[in-house]
């Protein structure tokens, strides 16, 4: 039986003074609670120490991009090893404002989840589609474009690390949030493709959702039956809803 995972992206939120106050709410708040895993991803400024924060507690720590060079010229670029050496042990690939803002495309997806492999990360590849693709009828066709272009050039043992979160785009910060069944509806045709590739692949791979997740909505989306947990937006910068979504899912 897969586990849950609950991941928390802090986007472009908290000064180290916020990041502490938040990681020490975190540890106190989630310490007792099992039955799930827990992972942070803070902005870069705060990696450092919510390494040494998270010490010894069952909170894994991401970063919110790679870059897909290991080293060189690349001013600006944060690369695998660098976000290894500080503590990282996952990392978003393809999240959709990295699509839509700052030029992130197919290619360079596969490219990042790569580095961030052969870094001895693990990726956590987003997918998902506009409201504009939604209502022209090309959700499946948006996603599966983007979960082919990294599963086409992958072996098998190197999908084995990957956890995937579908975030429709149309959902992500804007208080919509997809209906239990139409996440499922994406999450089954998204687990199906595993199914192609490898049946105990598809057995043991996470499925996340993502777009809006609060404690309201936590319960039945995390019921469904292909969902394996959530990554969580604006309500993880709170330590009692991100809590809150944990328990929704024992």
């Amino acid at each position: 039986m897969r586990k849950k995972m609950i991941a928390g992206n802090w986007k472009l939120h908290c000064n180290l003074r916020e990041a502490s106050d938040l990681l020490l709410d975190l540890r106190r708040l989630l310490s007792s609670m099992r039955h799930c895993d827990f992972l942070v991803i803070p902005p870069y400024t705060a990696l450092s120490q919510a390494a040494q924060k998270l010490e010894d507690s069952r909170i894994a720590l991401g970063a919110q991009d790679i870059f897909y060079e290991d080293k060189g010229a690349f001013t600006g670029a944060i690369s695998g090893p660098l976000l290894k050496d500080v503590g990282c042990t996952y990392v978003l690939v393809g999240h959709s404002e990295r699509r839509q803002l700052f030029g992130e495309t197919l290619d360079s997806s596969l490219l990042r989840v790569k580095a961030a492999l052969r870094a001895g990360l693990k990726p956590l590849l987003c997918l998902g589609e506009t409201l504009e693709e939604r209502e022209a009828n090309r959700s499946a066709e948006v996603v599966l474009a983007q979960l082919e272009a990294v599963m086409r050039e992958c072996t098998l043992a190197e999908l084995e690390e990957l956890v995937v979160a579908y975030e429709p785009v149309w959902a992500i910060g804007t208080g919509k949030v997809a209906t239990p069944q139409q996440a499922q509806e994406v999450h089954k045709l998204i687990r199906e493709r595993f199914y192609a590739q490898d049946a105990a692949l598809a057995e043991r791979i996470r499925l996340l959702y993502g777009g809006s997740v609060k404690p309201e909505n936590a319960g039945e989306l995390l019921a469904q039956e292909d969902i394996d947990g959530a990554l969580v937006g604006g309500a993880s910068l709170k330590a009692v809803d991100f809590a809150a979504i944990a328990r929704a899912c024992a």
